[in-house]
């Protein structure tokens, strides 16, 4: 075997070998991703679920200082901007109302968002389907859309909503 072709086998070698290495490393490099981004995930749902907890089911207005930021985004057209705010309408709104269980169907995380969907009860006992969505930064709360449905007595299906 000639010197050039030695040297050109070992430097083929090399490129295999860089190659390889660059190909575990990025495989290593979405793993650590895509765990940190289900971590991220769980713990943004477990924030919610706390603070929808103890904010709706205790009626806690502390939860406010807890979990919402300051400058606390809304998107329901009822409840002005910023944590005082919300905290100001909620204190309202919970006004000689027990305590309950949150009723949660199902939650979800992407990215920064959370997802949840309840069960909830209207004053008169009939049920609502209520789904919001929070914006996590930080972990706080930084925004929250809402759309509430109360569940219809009759339907062409046996489960509406849930």
């Amino acid at each position: 075997m000639s010197t050039k072709s030695l040297i050109i086998g070992m430097a083929a070698m090399g490129v295999v070998a860089l190659a390889s290495c660059s190909k575990k490393e990025t495989i290593a490099t979405k793993e650590v991703i895509t765990n940190d981004s289900k971590d991220q995930a769980a713990a943004n749902k477990q924030l919610v679920l706390d603070f929808y907890q103890k904010m709706f089911g205790d009626k806690d207005l502390s939860a406010v200082d807890q979990y919402i930021a300051p400058e606390y985004i809304q998107h329901n057209p009822t409840v002005a901007d910023g944590a005082k705010a919300f905290k100001e309408a909620a204190a309202k709104w919970f006004e000689g109302a027990p305590k309950t269980k949150i009723d949660v169907q199902h939650i979800a995380a992407e990215g920064d968002l959370v997802f949840i969907h309840l069960k909830n009860k209207n004053e008169d006992g009939s049920l609502k389907s209520t789904i919001d969505i929070f914006r996590i930064k930080d972990g706080k709360i930084v925004e929250h859309w809402d759309a509430q449905e109360d569940v219809p007595k009759e339907a062409a299906n046996a489960h509406p909503m849930f």
